[in-house]
């Protein structure tokens, strides 16, 4: 019997096959069929979970009104006041609003949340160009699963039930999908040519979104190059300019600028900075309320009575002796800061057609000859040198820097070899229900077929699991101390979508728990013989369901799960609840305040689009379910970048590979009807042979795509929207966001002349909107490790 026959099924009842299924998933009860796939209970319950995290959303936000404003909070204790709450009396500016006036205001705010009515001019003003085309990403995918719903809806859904395999039965949710459809139905041509369509739709949606951007070049961006691998005994700028205008007579540098491991200075400067304002906050309040004492124990306020003799001293007094100690710390650790050199320099040139010609010169093949040198090359080492554009300042992590080297990527490939082994092992929450399976836990759910339990809480476990776990992935790409913020977000982004499609899609899809079980499962000794049963679970009627009803979960309780921001208000509450004193209180408040994680976000609701689309001909109901959580995750984005985040720019690229990740959603989607018509059709079969051509001019539509790419000049460039794209907005800055220093300078703010005086105060910030940090914005290209070993990070 050949392979052809083997995987070719009949026009029958699959209860045979759905029964060895279920035995191979060791008679778990998560998949057990139930009426319609329990679809229409799980809806209802997680409409009703929705209503009511909606009503706790709205209950907090009538408590404290203006959400997120955690800058303006100083002495308001209450757990909702912490996280949700309003400014108290002192500490507000004589120039602000009145409080009438503020909620006035946040009424109309909150009318806009419901219809979605921010306008874009709005959010550019507050958040950033960045926030705007991430916004537009969202609104080419509404439109492209608007397409896909209508198609998939108005002629799929139709040819689905138009076949009579599974019965005539309205509680067979099988009905609804490709498994009921005859093999000798002509009508199965609709499903692999829609499936190219909806690729052709995906491409041509992201080609307009990344249309819509337009580069321009950063003045002094453009004029710098970052120039690593400098001995490090080198110090003399003179040397390094001598260089440049011997080897390249056409160029003139201007500025010169080593870089220094700063990590212990950013530390001691921000320790610095703390206990000055504790200093302050204490010498205010002593001028009208006397001599205050305070417990520096770190639990003297989680215990209140004396009982453990935690040892009381003067505030002021206290605060003042650490600010002198760290302060001279500071002085001494800056004194000695020129011993650290790192080998690094930036060097500005006078025009950027200079830095062009430096580029290309550094870009060509080493093996065929060496950049041009001069008469101080045999001291510099010029011919070693890794030559690049340089990030804009405010890209850059300064402190990451001291991290290169070999030792970047032992560290790189340490972090990533024992996250892979955890997720190897440890993939999806089918780990969770296997256990429970195992000691005989579900057996009493079995014999009730409850669909809380058979169908609701699988999916909301895989939706905890797949919002929890890839948090992993994202603190694996912190600790690998990337030298850019923009470099940081695109490898998290990428590998957060990589895990995420095997435990959302493919490992819940083949009834898996594990890529351990995974590549067992593919790679056994007798894998063609149990193929035709391993791809017949794949198409399983309730297997369809489940996936539906995980998008409801996601599109329900995961959007408000996100207004809410629960991990958020835990972090804030703790690290409110170990602070020390009222100062320490207040700097938790002023630093709580984070960006919003593009590449996080972005590998999420990507994921969410892969799982519509892949299922989208198989299973067509899915998609207005899709089309419902994009909604719904647009609104919740909006409200969020709006209020709780504060303003961050990253570099194109991550814009441009997120538009690129996309087309693997509908690549899915030909894969998994590959692997029906090999098993319903054969592979010999028109329809089969036609869908794997579809798919293999597709992957070689994006592999060409990234050629292409790749073979492009590098250049320097940061953008803006252009005037074609969404609501013709420029690059604009908020005029209320001020800074310390020149985000065209490139040197660690730490590093800058630059007076220790007081902080703002916090009636003049706005947490998640107005404050800011020094070296958290501005424009960025990316930094990649072509042409150097150490220049990846």
């Amino acid at each position: 019997m050949d392979v052809t026959h083997r995987w070719r099924v009949a026009d029958e009842p699959l209860g045979n096959f759905t029964d060895q299924c279920y035995r191979v998933r060791s008679q778990s009860t998560v998949l057990q069929g139930l009426p319609f796939g329990g679809i229409p209970t799980v809806l209802a319950i997680n409409f009703l979970v929705w209503l009511l995290l909606l009503l706790i959303f709205s209950c907090l936000r009538k408590t404290a009104w203006d959400y997120g404003r955690l800058a303006l909070l100083i002495d308001n204790d209450s757990l909702t006041s912490l996280f949700y709450g309003e400014p108290s009396e002192k500490e507000k500016s004589p120039c602000e609003p009145s409080p009438s006036d503020l909620r006035a205001k946040d009424v109309g705010r909150t009318f806009k949340l419901v219809v979605s009515f921010y306008r874009d001019e709005e959010i550019q003003s507050k958040c950033g160009s960045d926030a705007i085309t991430y916004l537009s990403y969202q609104r080419h995918l509404l439109v492209l699963l608007l397409i896909a719903c209508v198609l998939s809806v108005a002629i799929i859904l139709p040819v689905n039930f138009s076949g009579d395999l599974l019965g005539d039965s309205p509680a067979q949710f099988g009905r609804a999908t490709i498994v009921n459809v005859p093999t000798q139905d002509r009508f199965l041509w609709l499903h692999s040519v829609f499936a190219l369509l909806y690729f052709v739709f995906a491409a041509l949606s992201m080609r307009h979104h990344s249309a819509a951007l337009h580069f321009k070049e950063d003045d002094k961006v453009a004029r710098t190059l970052m120039i690593t691998r400098i001995p490090q005994d080198i110090s003399d700028t003179s040397l390094i300019i001598k260089h440049f205008h011997e080897a390249y007579p056409s160029c003139t540098v201007t500025d010169v600028q080593f870089c220094y491991d700063v990590q212990r200075l950013i530390k001691l400067d921000l320790e610095r900075r703390k206990a000055m304002n504790g200093r302050m906050y204490f010498a205010g309040r002593s001028q009208k309320e006397g001599k205050i004492m305070i417990k520096t124990h770190p639990c003297a306020r989680l215990c209140r009575c004396n009982c453990w003799g935690f040892k009381q001293v003067e505030a002021e007094q206290y605060y003042a002796e650490l600010e002198e100690k760290l302060t001279d710390e500071f002085t001494a650790e800056r004194n000695r800061i020129t011993l650290k050199k790192l080998g690094m320099a930036f060097v500005t040139f006078q025009d950027e057609r200079m830095t062009a010609v430096i580029i290309q010169d550094y870009s060509r093949p080493r093996c065929r000859r060496n950049p041009q040198q001069s008469s101080v090359t045999p001291i510099l080492q010029s011919h070693r040198w890794g030559v690049r554009y340089a990030p804009a300042p405010n890209d850059i992590i300064w402190e990451n820097l001291a991290v290169s080297g070999s030792f970047w990527w032992i560290r790189f490939a340490a972090l990533n070899v024992s996250l892979f082994l955890l997720l190897f092992f440890l993939t999806t929450p089918a780990v969770i229900v296997s256990t429970m399976d195992r000691f005989n836990v579900t057996n009493p759910v079995e014999s009730l077929h409850n669909p809380v339990i058979t169908q609701f809480l699988p999916t909301l476990l895989l939706w905890m699991f797949s919002v929890c776990l890839p948090f992993l992935v994202y603190y694996s790409a912190f600790l690998e101390c990337h030298w850019t913020r923009s470099n940081e977000n695109l490898l998290t982004m990428h590998k957060c979508y990589l895990y995420l499609v095997f435990m959302v899609i493919i490992l819940p899809s083949l009834g898996l728990s594990s890529l351990d079980l995974f590549f067992r499962w593919l790679f056994d000794s007798h894998f063609l013989d149990a193929a035709r049963l391993k791809f017949q679970c794949v198409f399983l009627p309730d297997n369809g369901a489940f996936f539906v009803n995980y998008v409801i979960t996601a599109s329900l309780i995961g959007t408000a799960m996100e207004l809410l921001r629960i991990p958020g208000l835990t972090v804030y509450t703790t690290r409110l609840c170990l602070a020390r004193t009222e100062a320490d209180r207040l700097h938790v408040k002023r630093n709580q305040a984070y960006e919003f994680q593009f590449g996080l976000e972005y590998a999420w609701t990507t994921c969410v689009f892969s799982v519509v689309m892949t299922y989208s001909i198989t299973c067509p109901i899915i998609v207005p379910f899709g089309l419902l959580y994009l909604l719904l995750k647009h609104m919740t984005d909006r409200y969020n970048i709006y209020y709780a985040y504060i303003p961050t720019k990253l570099s194109h690229h991550l814009h441009t590979a997120a538009a690129q990740q996309l087309l693997a959603a509908p690549i899915l989607c030909m894969f998994w009807l590959l692997f029906f018509s090999v098993l319903r059709l054969g592979s010999t079969h028109p329809v089969t042979l036609f869908t794997f051509a579809s798919l293999l001019l597709c992957l070689l539509f994006c592999l060409f795509g990234l050629c292409l790419q790749k073979l492009r000049p590098k250049r320097s460039s940061s953008y803006q929207l252009s005037d074609q794209g969404e609501g013709n907005i420029q690059d604009v800055e908020r005029s209320s966001i001020s800074s310390t220093i020149q985000s065209n300078v490139f040197m660690a703010s730490v590093l800058q002349d630059q007076e220790l005086s007081p902080m703002a105060s916090p009636a003049h910030t706005s947490y998640g909107a107005l404050e800011t940090r020094a070296d958290h914005s501005g424009e960025e290209p990316e930094m990649t490790p072509e042409n150097s070993d150490d220049a990846s990070h």
